[in-house]
C-alpha cells in the first residue's frame, strides 16, 4: 500500500528526523520526502498505513500533514 501526503516540511534535516520517527512506527516500510515538489510530498509504502496516525505523529512535531488525493 502506498500513501501520499502533503506536508509543510521544508528542510532536509527535518525530513530525515521525521522519516526516522515514522520508521519506528512502520518498520520494514519505504518512506521518503520530495521536498522539491510544491506540496513537500511524503510517500509511505507499507503493508498497512493508518493515515490519521501519520497525521497525528507529524502534528506532534509541529508539522502539517494531510492526505493528498
Amino acid at each position: 500500500m502506498i500513501e501520499v501526503f502533503k506536508t509543510n516540511v521544508q528542510e532536509v534535516e527535518q525530513s530525515i528526523m521525521i522519516v526516522g520517527k515514522l520508521l519506528e512506527h512502520l518498520p520494514n516500510s519505504a518512506i521518503n520526502f520530495d521536498l522539491d515538489d510544491c506540496d513537500k510530498i511524503l510517500r509511505i509504502n507499507a503493508a498497512s498505513i493508518k493515515n490519521q496516525k501519520i497525521i497525528e505523529l507529524l502534528d506532534s512535531y509541529g508539522y502539517h500533514c494531510e492526505v493528498l488525493l
